[in-house]
């Protein structure tokens, strides 16, 4: 999370950027992704300048889900561990609880952890997620309070993503993007406008176009 906060394209592709409500199975299910993206973005933030590849690991169970993600930053790995529950009503109302902690390998960042919520109906899904970003006196960064919102609608594939942040951390981006199956693959493309605050680059704010390609086993 880059000395401010930290996931998005491949993330988005594969989960609409966050822990979204989901229904639940009948039985348990374990499940596993890889992937590749051009450049990895989290939140409207990027966390690296060139390609980044990507796995992880998922187990399911009646509404319950427990995994982890990692992927490659520009010093080390992020690895993510998730857990939660979630379910769907007879009307179609999702609804979820989680947290997830993201824990680095290298000198990229100091730890996050956060509680996760999630509201989703028909093609419309909202997150809220609030955290803490640790304290790391090697690294310079003090402890520090966030929370973030994200609104996505989603129809055959294409999808649009409003997110906020807010506490100790502002800023704001729209994503807008299409996946798609190919050849047993899920690919997709985004483009990313971020406001100046999650611009660490310029400070001046940005628009970007990252390509993704993906395998779930």
């Amino acid at each position: 999370m880059n000395n401010t906060i930290n996931k998005s394209v491949l993330a988005t592709a594969l989960t609409f950027s966050s822990l979204i409500a989901t229904a639940p199975i009948a039985q348990a299910e374990v499940s596993a992704n890889v992937g590749v993206v051009s450049q990895y973005f989290f939140r409207g933030i990027a966390q690296t300048g060139t390609a980044s590849a990507s796995a992880g690991v998922d187990y399911e169970n009646s509404g319950f889900y427990i995994g982890t993600w990692a992927a490659d930053v520009s010093d080390g790995l992020e690895v993510d561990l998730y857990a939660g529950y979630g379910f769907e009503t007879d009307a179609g109302l999702g609804l979820s609880i989680g947290a997830t902690t993201y824990q680095y390998t290298g000198n990229f960042d100091s730890a996050y952890n956060e509680l996760n919520l999630g509201v989703s109906f028909g093609m419309f899904s909202v997150s809220y997620n609030i955290g803490t970003h640790e304290e790391d006196s090697g690294l310079g960064i003090p402890e520090s309070d966030y929370d973030f919102l994200a609104l996505t609608g989603e129809y055959e594939g294409f999808y649009a993503t409003y997110g906020t942040w807010g506490k100790d951390f502002d800023g704001d981006y729209i994503e807008i993007g299409y996946g798609a199956e190919v050849a047993g693959f899920d690919v997709g493309v985004a483009i990313i406008k971020n406001s100046e605050e999650l611009d660490l680059e310029t400070f001046e704010g940005d628009e970007s176009m990252v390509f993704s390609l993906s395998k779930s086993f």
